[in-house]
């Protein structure tokens, strides 16, 4: 069994398999599972093997709070352990849609910072508690975490307001070893990985004992340097991630544990292609010419005042209005209107050419520059008769900057402080085994935040080109000056949950749980940085909201688990920089709440080596009139997800997953239409779109029937598989396959991304401390596409994918 070390133990108990052991023992490592076992009545040890802590069978607390496994919860779940993550090479959230059904993620810009789960932008939560929102701020790190645990469906009620679609919670690596005892003496890891593009980063952990006087204490420490290149131009990523875990007892009753992340990234974010056509998407040709310049002063930047010079309100023309026959649909628009109304719109040097995958929206002086820390300290007391109080105290906060050439840029500077209490006590009884939770806690969130959008313009620019006077804006946060919004403000949740989880010894069990929030917030604009004042200068208001969920499931013969859940749950609509529209507090639709209806059975066989569950769900937000259209959405989702993971043995690995999802978005349903920028396919009437690529034509797209009001850049259909077998001799190959529908682009349904099959496959060599992997991404090098902020984009521009790549890690474990 010589190099067989990726493996969890798990205990089992059962009078019948008295005496069999599954496995020889397995050598252990700190970057790996470690082993853990238990007694039958009997006293036996009996041990059961999952490879690489994939099976879901150890307590997972981050959907209700108890200590339940993924199999025992009445909800859909799954977990992604760091061995999984290391030995498929995964590196980015995209790449976790091949090891869980539901969470298909459209691009934001490029930026990998949460998953669309269940077709709506999703949340990150770390050990436990929400963080800020992050569409699209920073690439979320996962390397550093011990095991990613995504819920699809909103939260339960002892976690707080939360969104529709569910959330990613990240598991730190841990200063324990399972069981809960220090480890014996120090140990770690350092490791460099290289590849395709540049792509340079170096990691390394430790953990281990500590003492501080007579003290004893525990301690987990990661860092990662990061510095690389892109296969897109003008792109790079640099950062540095830092985090430390400690525990330690302070008597033999009171626990600490505290710790935090420290995240500085500098990237780009990625518009992809512009001047959207279907046959840019199928065979590569692109509309090429030059915008008129507008850049009057000559510094080589066209600012707010030279555009409205040029053409007073700015480039983009909402509906028809200038030629005459006011209408806001894009088949009003003609050649006539554009000639003879908007000449300055009109492109020079018009061509053709083929367009390199390489070449985006981002311009050389583009920046993402992102600094995120989260900090945590928890204060665990235990007392007599199982009951314990926990003290969770949560700090998370960033400042970000984002500048776009083609114009958009925006800032925030905002954190979060939350304090929960959590008292939990269990009766063990002859009917059965029943915990309460008690939950007191207090959120408050501090916002500023600016945006400058009122001057976007994609098409400008000539990707064969690059950006020129004529295409390169000069942005609000360059000047400080004639941003769109520019907000501060604050919002504080004083909130009590309580949960009860029934577990009947004749197999029933149920969970109930409930909460009331009191949220009070304020907003002001500020004024003297924005273009134009707003029709409020801020407002500010105080409401309230139930939460609830009920829960149920029953232990059938041959480990049959079927459940149902019925839910609702609360939600603060915030935007990308956790910002309150002072509009929406106006008008008292700044909180709103979603409704989940769920039911699914799961099962675990042959002795825990087998899992698969298979669900079928319904939910939606209840409030048409209050979304952002940014990260949270007023949608209904129906769907079904089904998954299975089996270890076949303690060599091979066997995982796969379907998920069926469709979304429609209510707000433009209930409305009959929806506004969004139109592209080159919207307008049926123009010829000609050089006539208006110097510009943007906006407006609405009308939303007649379910169908017309789809979200689109979702697949209907998606299936994925992966498969990993580990010899003896130290050498373990790994592969996964996702299979995705075609999708359209934009809301407008007129652009279709073709469907795709890809391949990634891995191959790694364990030798004494070192392990050797190599990693091939999009191993048939598949042309494909993701759809970009699809309900105001979508139509107007499309991220081509990444080609077949490579990458090289090497690790040394001492």
């Amino acid at each position: 069994m010589m190099g067989m070390n990726n493996y969890n133990t798990r205990k089992f108990r059962s009078a019948a398999l008295s005496g069999m052991l599954l496995c020889c023992t397995a050598m252990t490592t700190p970057a790996f599972a470690q082993a853990a076992a238990d007694t039958d009545a009997d006293g036996n040890e009996i041990v059961v093997t999952g490879s690489l802590g994939a099976l879901p069978i150890e307590g997972v607390g981050s959907v209700f709070g108890f200590d339940k496994t993924v199999t025992e919860t009445p909800r859909s779940v799954s977990t992604i352990s760091s061995e999984q993550m290391e030995r498929f090479g995964i590196t980015d959230i995209y790449d976790l849609v091949a090891q869980s059904p539901g969470t298909f993620t459209n691009s934001f810009f490029g930026v990998g910072g949460a998953l669309d789960i269940r077709g709506t932008p999703g949340e990150v939560y770390f050990r436990g508690v929400r963080r800020l929102d992050n569409p699209g701020n920073y690439p979320t790190p996962i390397a550093a975490s011990e095991r990613i645990d995504i819920v699809r469906g909103p939260a339960s009620p002892i976690y707080g307001p939360s969104k529709t679609g569910g959330y990613m919670n990240f598991v730190p690596k841990s200063a324990r070893v399972q069981g809960g005892s220090y480890l014996a003496s120090p140990e770690g890891k350092i490791s460099f990985t290289g590849g395709s593009w540049a792509k340079a980063d170096i990691a390394a952990e430790l953990r281990g004992p500590g003492k501080l006087g007579t003290q004893e204490f525990g301690y987990s420490l990661y860092a990662e340097v990061e510095n690389s290149g892109s296969y897109y131009n003008n792109m790079s990523t640099k950062q540095t991630i830092l985090q430390g875990s400690f525990d330690t007892d302070l008597t033999p009753n009171l626990r600490l544990e505290f710790g935090g992340m420290y995240q500085n990234y500098k990237g780009q974010q990625n518009g992809g292609w512009n001047r959207l056509t279907q046959d840019l998407v199928d065979n590569g040709t692109y509309i090429t010419g030059a915008a008129q310049s507008l850049d009057s002063n000559g510094d080589g930047q066209m600012s707010v005042e030279e555009i409205n010079a040029a053409m007073p309100g700015g480039l983009s023309v909402f509906g028809t209005f200038g030629c005459g026959g006011f209408s806001t649909r894009p088949s009003g628009f003609t050649d006539a209107c554009f000639t003879s109304s908007y000449p300055e719109l009109a492109l020079t040097n018009v061509g053709t050419a083929k367009l390199s995958r390489r070449a985006t929206l981002t311009g050389k002086n583009d920046r993402l520059d992102n600094k995120a820390t989260t900090l945590y300290a928890d204060l665990i007391w235990t007392g007599p008769g199982d009951i314990e109080i926990k003290n969770q105290l949560f700090y998370d906060g960033y400042k970000n900057i984002n500048e776009n050439a083609y114009g958009f840029s925006q800032f925030h500077d905002s954190y979060v402080i939350e304090d929960k209490i959590v008292v939990s006590k269990v009766f063990d009884t002859d009917a059965g085994k029943f915990s309460v939770q008690l939950s007191p806690s207090i959120r408050y969130t501090n916002f500023k935040h600016g945006e400058d959008f009122n001057y976007e313009y994609f098409h400008r620019v000539d990707l064969t080109v690059g950006y020129t006077p004529a295409s390169d804006r000069l942005l609000s946060t360059e000047c400080n000056c004639n941003y769109d919004t520019y907000v501060k403000g604050h919002y504080t949740d004083l909130g009590f949950a309580g949960l009860v989880d029934l577990d009947f010894k004749f197999g029933l069990d149920v969970t109930l749980g409930a909460r009331y929030d009191t949220i009070k917030g304020v907003s002001n604009f500020q004024e003297a940085f924005m273009e134009a004042p707003k029709a409020i200068s801020g407002a500010k208001d105080r409401d309230g909201a139930w939460s609830w969920s009920a829960s149920a499931n029953y232990k059938l013969p041959f480990g049959l688990i079927p459940y149902v859940t019925a839910a609702r749950q609360s939600v603060v609509i915030a935007g990308q920089g956790a910002e309150i529209d002072p509009f929406n507090l106006a008008a008292g639709t700044w909180i709103t709440a979603s409704k989940l209806y769920e039911a699914g059975i799961k099962g675990s066989w042959l002795d825990d080596r087998l899992y698969a569950a298979v669900s079928v769900y319904k939910q939606k937000r209840t409030d048409y009139s209050s979304q952002s259209m940014t990260v949270n959405q007023a949608v209904e989702t129906k769907g079904l997800e089904a998954e299975f993971r089996w270890a076949v043995d303690e060599h091979l690995l066997l995982t796969g997953g379907y998920t069926r999802t469709k979304v429609w978005n209510l707000t433009a349903l209930e409305a009959g239409e929806t506004f969004s920028f139109f592209g080159i396919e919207d307008l049926v009437n123009v010829t000609n779109p050089a006539l208006y690529l110097g510009g943007q034509p906006i407006g609405n797209i009308p939303i007649l029937t379910k169908n017309d009001a789809r979200r689109a850049g979702i697949p209907t259909n998606l299936y994925s598989l992966t498969a990993t077998y580990a010899f003896d001799n130290g050498i373990a190959l790994a592969g996964s396959m996702v299979k995705v529908d075609s999708v359209y682009s934009g809301a407008s349904q007129v652009v279709k991304l073709p469907a795709y099959t890809k391949f990634d496959l891995s191959a790694s060599y364990e030798t004494g401390p070192f392990v050797f992997r190599a990693v091939v991404k999009n191993v048939t090098d598949k042309k494909y596409f993701r759809a970009n902020f699809t309900e105001l984009f979508g139509s107007t521009i499309v991220l081509p994918e990444l080609p077949r790549s490579f990458q090289g890690t090497v690790s040394y474990k001492f």
